[in-house]
C-alpha cells in the first residue's frame, strides 16, 4: 500500500484522535501526534463551523458512525460473524466491535507489518486483546502471497459470513487500483456464505463547488499526498461494484442516516459516501 511502512500516516494520528475526542476510542489508541494535530486544527475547525463550511471532523464522523451502524445491523441479522478490517490504522472499531458482541464475533485487523506490530502491541499493552481479536500483516494489492487478503482469509471459518472494511483507504489510490482491489475483495468474499464489503468513499458529484474544492485543497496537504475521487457519481460506482463481483451494490449519503444514528450532521458530512455490496442477494421471505 501507498504509505510509508515505518510509520503512521498523519490522518492516521488525526483520525485516532478525533475518534477519542468523540468518545469512540479507548487511550491506548491516542499518539502525542494526533492530539498535537487535532489540538493545531481546532481554530480552523471553528473558523468552518461559524462559516458553515465543510470540515474533516464532519465527514470522518459520519462515514465512521453509519459504516458502524451498517455492520452493526448485519451481525444483529446473523449475515456477519468475521470481520478483516483492511489498512485498520488506529481504528478502535476492533476493540468496540468485541466489547459489545464477544465470542460471537471473529474480528481481524490488518494493515502493513510495521503498523499492524505497533496496533498489537498498543492493544496487548493495554490489555485490549481479546479471544478472536487478532492483528495481523496484510499487503492489499497483493493477489498471492502470505501477507494477501486471500491468505488471511484461509484462517477463516469458510461456512461463516464475512465482512471486509476500509475505511480512508480508498482516498490514496488511483481509479484503475481501486477498481482492482474490489474485484480482489469480491473474490475473497465469494467464498463465504455471506459477503458484506463497508467503505468510505468520494465521488465527484459529491464535492464540487469553490469551498468543498478548498478543502480537498487542505486535505491533500494534511495527508501529504494527492487525494484521489473516485467516479462521477453512485450508479457508476455501483456498476464498478458489480462489475468487481458483488451482488448488490449501494453506496449512502450519511446524511440521510441522520435519526438512525443520533447525530447531527455538519457541514462535509454528505461530501463522503458509505459503500455497503454484498456478494449473495437476500433470500426473499
Amino acid at each position: 500500500m501507498a504509505r510509508n511502512p515505518a510509520s503512521i500516516s498523519p490522518t492516521a494520528h488525526y483520525t485516532g484522535y478525533t475518534w477519542f475526542a468523540h468518545g469512540l476510542s479507548h487511550p491506548a489508541l491516542v499518539t502525542p501526534q494526533g492530539k498535537l494535530m487535532y489540538s493545531a486544527l481546532r481554530p480552523l475547525h471553528g473558523l468552518a463551523t461559524v462559516a458553515g463550511a465543510p470540515t474533516l471532523q464532519a465527514f470522518l464522523l459520519a462515514r465512521h458512525r453509519l459504516i458502524d451502524h451498517l455492520l452493526n445491523q448485519a451481525i444483529a441479522q446473523g449475515r456477519v460473524s468475521q470481520v478483516i478490517e483492511v489498512a485498520a490504522g488506529l481504528s478502535p472499531r476492533g476493540w468496540r466491535f468485541k466489547q459489545q458482541h464477544g465470542s460471537k464475533l471473529r474480528y481481524i485487523e490488518a494493515d502493513l507489518p510495521d503498523m499492524a506490530a505497533r496496533k498489537r502491541a498498543l492493544l496487548q499493552n493495554a490489555g485490549l486483546l481479546t479471544a478472536s481479536h487478532e492483528v495481523q500483516p496484510l499487503d492489499a494489492l497483493a493477489d498471492a502471497g502470505p501477507q494477501s487478503l486471500s491468505a488471511l482469509a484461509d484462517t477463516l471459518d469458510q461456512t461463516k459470513g464475512t465482512a471486509i472494511i476500509t475505511e480512508g483507504l480508498l482516498n490514496y489510490f488511483d481509479t484503475p487500483t481501486v477498481a482492482a482491489m474490489w474485484a480482489r475483495f469480491g473474490r475473497v468474499l465469494a467464498r463465504f456464505p455471506d459477503g458484506l464489503y463497508l467503505s468510505d468513499i468520494h465521488l465527484h458529484n459529491a464535492n464540487k463547488g469553490a469551498g468543498v474544492q478548498a478543502f480537498k485543497a487542505l486535505l491533500s496537504t494534511f495527508v501529504k499526498g494527492r487525494v484521489f475521487l473516485h467516479y462521477d457519481n453512485e450508479t457508476q460506482a455501483e456498476a464498478q461494484l458489480r462489475d468487481a463481483g458483488f451482488e448488490l451494490a449501494e453506496l449512502h449519503n450519511p446524511t440521510r442516516f441522520a435519526a438512525q444514528l443520533n447525530m447531527q450532521m455538519q457541514p462535509g458530512a454528505d461530501a463522503v459516501r458509505v459503500i455497503e455490496a454484498r456478494t449473495n442477494r437476500p433470500v426473499e421471505p
